[in-house]
């Protein structure tokens, strides 16, 4: 869970120059001009995407999509569960199936964070009272461990259900060594299906950074059959 924004191609004034030049060339020669425009509008889009902070993509086993923060010694990386998966878990430690659907359909992610300095580097720290997710015109916090503890004390959860829940989750807050990392999920209390930005911070030194991960999709509901 990390953060340092890069430009995007208008940003680069080489770029925007080139391409500019080559509008008005083609104003002049437009038979075969046109062409290089694109092309060259194609390698300067494709330099700016490698050039990005996040990368997402798909898990081939099982097509599940995820999204990575990996810039300025620290990685973030948040990888879709599906409710099932999340239902099947949690009812294996000692959840009802209402219990475990209520869970399962409040957008939960697995998620890792890692502080990727080197031996000798400094601490990271990460705290996800700060953190805030952006979906359907609204803005509202993470689901924490604080959060569900309230949660289960209401619906009477019994004392090892609730344990095995909360050591199920990234910790509220943290601190990393360099070279530290943890896994756990991360609870968004969205429906599936629902599309949320995530703003997110950490400190180093002192100084805290803020990062963002965009289009970030809550798994939809699906049942697919095993392959």
């Amino acid at each position: 869970m990390f953060l340092k924004r890069t430009a995007g191609w208008a940003e680069h004034s080489e770029a925007r120059h080139l391409y500019g030049g080559l509008l008005g060339f083609a104003a002049l020669s437009p038979t075969y001009t046109w062409r290089w425009v694109f092309f060259i509008a194609l390698l300067v889009a494709g330099a700016a995407a490698a050039d990005a902070p996040v990368t997402t993509g798909v898990i081939f086993e099982t097509g599940l999509r995820y999204w990575e923060w990996n810039v300025q010694g620290v990685l973030f990386r948040l990888t879709q569960r599906l409710p099932d998966q999340t239902r099947a878990y949690f009812m294996a430690r000692g959840f009802d199936s209402e219990d475990a659907d209520f869970i399962a359909t409040r957008c939960m992610f697995q998620s890792m964070f890692k502080n990727t300095a080197t031996e000798g580097g400094s601490s990271v720290s990460i705290n996800l009272d700060s953190w805030r997710l952006h979906a359907a015109g609204g803005e509202r916090r993470l689901l924490t461990r604080e959060h569900w503890k309230q949660e289960w004390a209401q619906r009477d959860i019994s004392r090892a259900a609730a344990i095995a829940f909360e050591w199920s989750l990234l910790p509220t807050r943290q601190v990393y060594a360099p070279g530290d990392y943890n896994w756990g999920m991360t609870s968004y209390g969205l429906p599936p299906g629902t599309r949320l930005d995530l703003d997110f911070s950490w400190q180093r030194d002192g100084e805290q950074f803020q990062g963002r991960l965009n289009g970030v999709e809550c798994p939809a509901d699906i049942h697919p059959e095993p392959e």
